[in-house]
């Protein structure tokens, strides 16, 4: 199977110059050529532009150039209030990357040209964005499992539109470019024309901001790698030893470790807020979208949203275990799991008909063979448990504590070596991810 590349097609002058131009070299390397065109159902021209695109690819085709056309359409529709363009964006690089991974292309090419990065360094300076913002759109990124390349980034809009005219490619105007209702649409229509007679060099000189701003992103990326290294304390950040670094290094480095549990999305509000009340509070919590955020005995975790799922019958009280395995308990969100273990165990005996109750205030818990029981607040307090961790039921068998969540088995059920011996684990429910 030849190799195969993708180009982002919408049919508009910037992409059928970029796949006019990938097509003419694919054909001398052996390389076939994926036109992938997404129909957002935005526009009432939505079903011409798709059927000219495919017209545009069949021709091709029969001129003997290796192209393949591929379309998916949008479904859903922008929640009231939401960007429609943050949601079209969004929801067209998913399909973009569906269907190049569908049809054995790995690289998706774009057709962004320097005005349009010179325009988006500009929107992100009105919106006050950080170094992460300025920097831009990159020449080149994998993501999800796909290389993004865009190969015109430093192209300007002129030496595209001298390309489109020696070749005389057809293409589409896309009429929601007139639209002024969209930010990108006002700063070109209003803004632009404006700024380039005052600033003829501005196109070349934004783009080449953008180009400092990526330079400086990836520093900034370094400085918070190296500053992480020694904060990290399992999943969590060790608050007092990031209090150590500079204002300006803490801030970084607490934006770089937000963005794995936020998944890049990290909002400056909710830097600011934790730069400012981190340094006062003992035990806290900031909720964000899937979970909160707590500190805990001086580490700051992310904590994901319990599981929706409700059963009206209940909860369940009774759990019979004759095997290994997991055990779904659906009304305490979450799962037993039962494992055998050569060890420091439970006897398969105390299994066969546990009771799962729930904290009532009076229970003692023994957390060693030579330890006296005590209260499971202190128990959970010395093991350094965080209240958030101490969901899921109670286990008994006979009468006597079995099992705690987050402090484990009791003392007191410990078997022998040789029995045939269990551990209890408890998983929560994730929450949304």
């Amino acid at each position: 199977m030849k190799p195969r590349v993708a180009v982002a097609y919408s049919g508009g002058r910037d992409s059928t110059a970029l796949l006019h131009a990938t097509l003419t070299v694919a054909a001398t390397h052996g390389v076939d050529v994926l036109a992938l065109h997404v129909h957002h159902g935005l526009s009432p021209h939505a079903d011409e532009w798709e059927r000219h695109c495919e017209a545009q690819c069949v021709r091709w085709a029969r001129a003997g150039r290796p192209v393949e056309f591929h379309a998916q359409r949008l479904s859903g529709a922008p929640a009231p209030g939401d960007s429609v363009e943050a949601w079209a964006r969004d929801a067209r690089y998913r399909a973009l990357r569906t269907m190049a991974m569908a049809h054995g292309a790995s690289v998706v090419m774009l057709a962004h040209h320097r005005r349009d990065q010179a325009e988006t360094w500009l929107l992100q300076a009105l919106r006050g964005a950080g170094v992460a913002g300025l920097a831009a759109m990159p020449r080149g990124i994998v993501r999800d499992g796909i290389a993004w390349h865009r190969p015109w980034l430093a192209k300007g809009s002129d030496e595209i539109d001298a390309y489109v005219r020696r070749h005389r490619l057809k293409h589409i105007s896309d009429d929601s470019n007139a639209d002024p209702r969209f930010a990108r649409n006002r700063l070109r229509l209003q803004v632009w024309p404006a700024l380039s007679a005052a600033f003829p060099q501005a196109e070349a000189t934004l783009a080449t901001a953008a180009q400092w701003a990526q330079q400086a992103d990836a520093a900034l990326d370094e400085l918070a790698a190296a500053d992480l290294a020694p904060l990290i304390v399992g999943d969590g950040l060790a608050v007092e030893r990031w209090l150590a670094l500079s204002p300006a290094r803490r801030s970084n480095a607490l934006r770089a470790w937000l963005a794995v549990p936020l998944r890049g999305r990290v909002p400056a509000s909710l830097v600011t807020r934790l730069c400012d009340e981190l340094p006062s509070r003992r035990h806290a919590a900031w909720p964000i979208e899937d979970g909160a955020l707590r500190v805990y005995r001086g580490v700051l975790r992310h904590v994901s949203a319990p599981s929706t799922l409700v059963v009206t019958a209940g909860r369940e009280s009774v759990l019979r275990v004759q095997h290994p395995g997991s055990y779904p308990l659906p009304g305490w969100s979450g799962a037993l799991v039962v494992e055998p273990v050569a060890e420091m165990g439970v006897p398969w005996a105390w299994l066969g008909l546990m009771e799962l109750r729930e904290r009532a205030g009076a229970e003692r818990f023994q957390a060693g063979i030579a330890r006296p029981p005590r209260s499971l607040k202190k128990q959970f307090q010395e093991a350094g448990v965080p209240a958030w961790q101490r969901s899921g039921p109670l286990v008994y068998s006979g009468g006597q504590l079995v099992f705690v969540p987050g402090l484990g088995l009791d003392a007191r059920v410990i078997g022998v070596p040789g029995q045939c011996l269990a551990r209890l684990r408890w998983v929560a429910d994730a929450g949304p991810g």
